[in-house]
């Protein structure tokens, strides 16, 4: 068995330190996997576990051994940290004591297979690493076939966004491209883009999101580029009672995305005029 680290100088703590940046994460082709859901997620979707660094002091639970077990028993190196050096090495305020190192996996777009008659999130140029985590969770929760990513303003590999996704990421269907590269994928695919937008003369439960539909959230700050707005797509608003005059770009996703289950489990055929547009 290696002996534990327990210097934060460590080579291997500094390398974890510095696959928080996002140059290093490009270089190496490689993330981080920190916490004992995050990491249960990975592992049960297939996900290759390259290093596991573990600190048993800072362990929440009981369940913690049996899946480091489970992790090693499928080659990947084992590492035990002292608390000192793995909280350096974590990012996160209260470390589980579970951290590991797994290779990028493959977010092409033209890989992408989702369901013909499926439902995906498209968001375009979201900056904050915890609204696009969080954009992930809410389409596992809906159900959704996948979520893509146009001209992406944040690393979907970055720390924030696992952690904010609950390993979601690891779970729904992912692929990045850009705005015009989407365009193209959507219309291949014959996926209808449903786009958000306050100056949207629908409001967003006056439509029916049936066959293959693609939700279509904006940055926080821009909303989304005149690619969208420009185009011959159906559009939608969420009404806005308050003084409010916009939504968190995740909240957003959640009420848009939720409305559109809920009118898709009304089973009927769908026809242009569904979506105000001509046959």
């Amino acid at each position: 068995m290696n002996r534990t680290i327990t210097s934060p100088a460590n080579p291997k703590v500094k390398r974890l330190v510095r696959l928080r940046s996002r140059r290093h994460r490009d270089t190496e082709e490689a993330f981080l996997i920190e916490g004992f859901r995050e990491l249960v997620r990975a592992v049960d979707s297939g996900t290759l576990v390259e290093e596991l660094f573990v600190c048993e002091d800072l362990f929440l639970g009981t369940n913690e051994p049996a899946l480091v077990d489970r992790i090693v028993a499928t080659g990947t190196r084992l590492h035990r940290l002292a608390p000192a050096p793995f909280r350096k090495a974590a990012y996160r305020d209260r470390p589980e004591g579970l951290l590991a190192v797994a290779p990028q996996f493959d977010t092409q777009l033209q890989n992408l297979r989702p369901p013909a008659d499926g439902l995906v999130l498209v968001a375009e140029a979201i900056e904050k690493p915890g609204n696009l985590g969080t954009m992930l969770r809410t389409a596992d929760a809906a159900g959704a076939a996948a979520v893509v990513v146009a001209d992406p303003a944040t690393d979907p590999f970055n720390p924030n966004v696992v952690r904010a996704s609950l390993g979601s990421l690891f779970t729904v269907p992912l692929a990045v491209g850009s705005t015009e590269e989407v365009l193209g994928w959507l219309a291949e695919t014959e996926f209808t883009p449903v786009i958000t937008s306050p100056a949207a003369a629908l409001r967003h439960w006056e439509i029916s999101y049936r066959g293959p539909v693609a939700v279509v959230i904006g940055s926080e700050q821009y909303g989304l580029s005149d690619r969208w707005l420009d185009g011959p797509y159906p559009a939608v608003r969420i009404p806005m009672a308050g003084t409010a005059d916009s939504l968190n770009a995740a909240t957003a996703a959640a009420i848009v995305l939720f409305e559109a289950v809920r009118k898709r489990s009304v089973h009927v055929t769908v026809t242009a005029d569904d979506y105000g547009m001509e046959p």
